[in-house]
């Protein structure tokens, strides 16, 4: 089956699929060196490059943290939902918070428990929100909105403001949206790179030209690391390590670069002996979820339709 454009939907089922198991690789291999300096990360590791556990969560090699699970929250109500469902997404944050996860943000915390005791699905504005928690967990709503970006940017914007009102969370999310639905038509690196370029012209504050190495949880800092490692490296595992060994909010700027790094390199770009590491339920539902969240997308109905 051929999509618009001549793009294969298989091919895009693939790269989807990479996408977010290179957020899940991210967030595992990132988490150990979470809230480390650059240069406490080498006095340790020297180049972190393994998928080793630990850190101060003290998780098992290969375990995931609040950004891959926020992400699956998302992935689960919409393909539950055959759809675009804002209130399954908050359900399922709120079933998540209840379970007593191994991490949680504190703005993610406050904003989900808004929607538990008042049924908030937009937390109001607030100048300290403009950190990267709705970020870091968007990729299956550009996985379902594949091929209309104005739905995209609805949507991803909603989600976000559940737990992060500020116009510069909800640029992160449109920018990465847009870039990610490239990605997932094959567009060359290069390409994406000139992409952005237009994409900055109204989100200067994004702007990595003259990288000052913050990597902090504060989502200018988040994407300017995020683009720095992705355009920088020059294979799945370089961008990963890269970002991984800036320290900071390790596993969240890692979680940002693996998806999108996925999406561009494909699953055979994700080097074999991090993908043993991790739980192969995982992964499984991973790989369905993608698959599904594909086939919903109005790209893949445009496409069935032709047929």
């Amino acid at each position: 089956m051929t999509a618009e454009r001549g793009y294969h939907i298989e091919d895009i089922r693939s790269r989807a699929r990479a996408a977010f198991i290179g957020l899940a690789v991210g967030d595992s291999l990132g988490a150990p060196v979470e809230f480390m300096t650059a240069g406490e990360i080498e006095e340790k590791y020297g180049v972190l490059k393994e998928i080793v556990g630990g850190g101060w969560l003290r998780l098992k090699p290969g375990q995931v943290t609040d950004d891959t699970d926020m992400a699956l929250c998302i992935a689960r109500a919409l393909a539950a939902a055959g759809g675009w469902s804002l209130t399954g997404i908050a359900d399922n944050f709120a079933g998540w918070l209840k379970s007593k996860p191994v991490d949680v943000g504190a703005t993610c915390r406050r904003g989900i428990r808004n929607y538990m005791l008042k049924g908030t699905l937009e937390t109001p504005y607030n100048q300290w929100d403009a950190g990267n928690g709705a970020a870091m967990r968007m990729l299956p709503v550009a996985l379902l909105t594949l091929g209309d970006e104005r739905m995209m940017a609805d949507c991803v914007v909603a989600q976000a403001r559940i737990t992060h009102n500020h116009p510069l969370s909800d640029g992160a999310c449109v920018v990465l949206g847009k870039l990610l639905h490239l990605a997932l038509l094959g567009v060359s690196k290069s390409r994406l790179r000139l992409e952005l370029e237009g994409l900055l012209a109204q989100h200067e504050s994004f702007r990595f030209d003259h990288y000052h190495g913050l990597s902090t949880g504060y989502v200018v800092d988040t994407m300017q690391t995020v683009f720095h490692h992705f355009f920088r490296g020059r294979d799945f595992e370089e961008c990963l390590v890269g970002a991984v060994n800036q320290g900071g909010d390790a596993d969240t700027t890692a979680a940002i670069v693996g998806s999108l790094a996925g999406a561009c390199y494909g699953m055979e770009g994700i080097p074999r002996r991090w993908l043993k590491k991790m739980d192969k339920n995982l992964l499984a539902e991973i790989d369905r979820l993608a698959r599904k969240l594909i086939d919903l997308s109005p790209l893949a109905t445009a496409a069935a339709g032709c047929n």
